[in-house]
């Protein structure tokens, strides 16, 4: 990735800043009055605390000490503009302090997607487009792929989520789950399902850039195999080509955090499935009691297990079509210089041809251009027009046996040509 910065974060993970991994340009009024607003659209806070609970959701203030009691689990979306914000409100939901490293994820815009987990919780940090794609890009500019990460963790009781304050999908969630019971909607059971929902939203809409990515890429194979130009916009094709593998990496990184994530709750509960745990495993009384030889972190259950095969699906279909794409490209470059050295040597054949059939005629008037005194037939009368005739008939024999050994062939460009001309009438 061109202009990467390299820092250390915790867990030994490298954290990549790309010069495409910037956030994006305001956006007009009228443009944003057609999407879900932002929180800096609508003043929201910070920092936004939910109860999730069987049947309900419901928002708690600053006011209330703890969360309310019962089956349930709470939700705490912060923004990491305001950095560290949501900490106090954690500590006193959870009873447990984040270390100073994972805060520093955390904070850090230009982290790669990654899982890191402790006793007590695990982060998920996981990277989404910044920008929605248009439905018709500018086939001249190459489509470029921006990214920002929105980091999870993850506690027995508890779910946080920090992300750009300018983000509009997790408002558009915390709006569907407050409005949830009225449309009797089922709402997350558990913290790790309410993660998943936000990851399949931002998975999504990198399949939504498959479309105007696969358009400009068809694009820029038109303008490679033309036969009537030249191609020269070399700098832009491989600007779009790094876009591509920058896609590729991204979706790497994403499968493997989450693989890592599955793998680490897997080799925590060896296997072991209790659907019934759904919503007690968020409750105080559900936790395992202080000394037990139970993980803090609950297992997964089927559903779970589904949603997190379901997402790995999504990010694998991304990278496929992203690695299709590529050689797509590449494929198209090949034929290019193909096309070319095949145009080249067509070229190079008829000039050939033409040269052996004009080199007896340069010998015949070479050997007439002699100043000998004594020649025969130079002070004939008829002399000149029989030497034409010679001549015309050399050249014309050489013609009709060259073509005979197929060496006057029309040529791809002159065919293709003819075809064109005959498809457009």
């Amino acid at each position: 990735m061109a202009g990467a910065a390299l820092s250390a974060t915790a867990g030994g993970a490298p954290s990549a800043a790309g010069d495409d991994d910037e956030r994006p340009p305001p956006r007009s009024a009228p443009e944003a009055s057609r999407e879900t607003p932002s929180d800096l659209d609508t003043g929201a806070p910070p920092v936004t605390v939910l109860w999730i609970a069987p049947g309900r959701c419901e928002a708690i203030t600053e006011a209330q000490p703890v969360a309310p009691s019962g089956h349930g689990y709470a939700w705490v979306d912060a923004h990491y503009e305001s950095p560290r914000a949501w900490v106090e409100t954690v500590e006193r939901l959870t009873g447990v302090t984040v270390l100073e490293e994972h805060l520093s994820d955390a904070e850090n815009a230009t982290h790669p997607s990654y899982f890191d987990s402790t006793r007590d919780y695990e982060m998920i940090v996981f990277r989404g487009l910044a920008v929605r794609p248009g439905s018709a890009p500018d086939p001249d500019e190459p489509i470029r792929i921006r990214t920002r990460p929105t980091v999870f963790f993850l506690f027995p009781s508890c779910v946080v989520s920090v992300r750009p304050a300018d983000s509009r999908q997790i408002p558009a969630l915390r709006r569907r789950l407050l409005d949830a019971a009225r449309f009797k909607q089922r709402l997350p059971s558990r913290p790790e399902e309410l993660m998943l929902r936000v990851l399949n939203g931002m998975v999504d809409r990198y399949l939504d850039l498959r479309q105007p990515v696969t358009d400009q890429l068809e694009y820029w194979q038109r303008e490679l195999l033309d036969p009537r130009r030249a191609f020269r916009d070399w700098v832009s094709l491989l600007e779009a080509r790094r876009q591509l593998r920058k896609l590729e990496n991204l979706s790497e990184e994403q499968l493997d955090a989450l693989q890592e994530w599955r793998d680490e709750r897997l080799d925590r509960h060896g296997g072991h499935d209790d659907a019934a745990r759904d919503w007690a495993d968020t409750t105080e009384a559900g936790s395992p009691a202080v000394g037990s030889p139970e993980p803090a972190m609950p297992s997964l259950t089927d559903a779970l297990e589904v949603r997190v095969n379901d997402l790995v699906e999504h990010i694998e279909r991304v990278r496929g079509h992203a690695q299709r794409l590529e050689t797509s490209i590449e494929s198209a470059v090949q034929l290019h210089f193909s096309a070319t050295a095949h145009r080249t040597n067509q070229i190079m054949r008829t000039l050939t041809v033409l040269t052996a059939t004009f080199m007896p005629l340069t010998l015949i008037t070479g050997i007439f251009g002699m100043n000998f005194e004594v020649m025969p037939g130079v002070h004939s009368p008829a002399g000149f027009w029989w030497t034409m005739g010679a001549m015309a008939t050399i050249a014309i024999g050489l013609v009709l046996f060259f073509r005979t050994r197929r060496y006057l062939e029309e040529t791809g460009l002159r065919g293709g040509s003819k075809r064109l001309r005959r498809r457009r009438s």
